[in-house]
């Protein structure tokens, strides 16, 4: 509603300029011969306008205040230009000069005001670096960029991950980890092949994504040269204050002694799985034979392996257990369990498990 009345006004402002034009004394000679072609000519002017407008609907803050700042930059350094040139001009009886220092002064504005609003998209991103106070907004969704890894792409997960909105971050993804990656999708090796073309179709996938945000980033900092792709990685978070998403251990505990902030996405995937404690009762299939005699072995659908006493001769069923002991390790997270009684029929796909609580721990 806002825009809506905005356009109104402009059209009314329009249409106020256009009358103007036509009543001033400096245009008389030309406007008051052709009224109406002239008031249309300004509405046209104001009708394309609103329609740029609507047609551009998805602006960016930081190219439209680049290009300002770029533009009063420029007609700043052609104002002093113009006062430092005014001296090889011949000025007239009156003391104003003539139609030359205006020409060059044209053409001195029109080039500056295009090399400054060029310079300042062109590095808006590293502004903060030349004047530290000054920074254009690089429209960041959340507080701090999420710097990918090739390993966390390769993965996969962190497009599930990031399709849920639990990410509301800029993602970025360096141009040398892109060039890794690439490197990997034309490996001879046929597994590695296969994991990096993989990779580049999550790139397209959270490219192609509307709700997501990724910036593919070029720049290098002088102390990046020669520098493995961790150790990259790990400045660029530092330069942009971001935090790096991997699944790499290694990786993961350099970043940390450079006090860079990691989000590994194999702890995420470990914090998210059902919590069981002991004397909690749950269902669960049994799909193997355990180490021991007696032992089944089923799985819950994140992959969380279940030890089940007394499961073996009841492997493709259905049972109740009781969870005797949950076991933490940095493979991931194991239960152990007492089967109890069978649960539903023989065949069909393992049923999603769930949990019940003892009746004395009601109590």
């Amino acid at each position: 509603m806002a825009l809506l009345i905005l356009r109104c006004i402009f059209l009314l402002v329009a249409a106020g300029v256009g009358v103007s034009i036509i009543t001033v004394n400096d245009f008389a000679s030309t406007a008051r011969s052709q009224p109406f072609w002239t008031f249309t000519g300004v509405m046209l002017v104001a009708i394309v306008v609103i329609g740029m407008d609507v047609a551009f609907k998805r602006k960016r803050y930081d190219t439209i205040s680049g290009v300002y700042f770029g533009l009063l930059v420029g007609l700043f350094l052609t104002y002093i230009l113009g006062l430092a040139i005014q001296p090889f001009f011949p000025a007239d009886e009156l003391g104003a000069t003539g139609g030359p220092q205006r020409a060059v002064q044209l053409v001195i504005g029109m080039v500056l005001c295009y090399a400054c609003i060029s310079l300042v998209l062109q590095t808006k991103d590293d502004f903060r670096f030349i004047i530290p106070y000054v920074e254009f907004s690089k429209d960041v969704k959340g507080l701090k960029p999420y710097i990918l890894d090739t390993s966390v792409v390769i993965d996969g997960r962190i497009a599930d991950v990031v399709e849920t909105q639990l990410f509301d971050n800029q993602l970025i993804m360096p141009r040398f980890v892109l060039a890794e990656l690439q490197a990997i999708a034309d490996s001879g090796d046929k597994l590695k092949r296969s994991r990096g073309r993989r990779g580049l179709d999550i790139l397209n996938r959270l490219r192609n994504h509307t709700a997501v945000d990724l910036k593919i980033h070029d720049r290098e900092t002088p102390e990046m040269d020669g520098q493995p792709v961790d150790m990259k990685l790990v400045l660029l978070a530092k330069n942009m204050e971001g935090k790096i998403v991997t699944g790499d251990y290694n990786l993961n505990k350099v970043a940390r002694l450079h006090n860079v902030d990691v989000i590994n996405l194999n702890d995420v995937a470990n914090a998210l799985k059902p919590v069981f404690l002991p004397g909690e009762q749950l269902v669960v299939r049994i799909v193997k034979r355990g180490e021991e005699d007696s032992q089944g072995v089923g799985y819950l659908d994140d992959g969380t392996m279940i030890v089940v006493e007394g499961g073996r001769d009841h492997i493709g069923q259905n049972v109740q257990i009781l969870v005797t002991s949950v076991l933490q390790t940095s493979a991931g997270r194991m239960i152990f369990g007492r089967y109890e009684t069978v649960v539903g029929g023989q065949g069909g796909s393992s049923e999603a498990p769930s949990r019940q609580r003892p009746a004395e721990s009601k109590a």
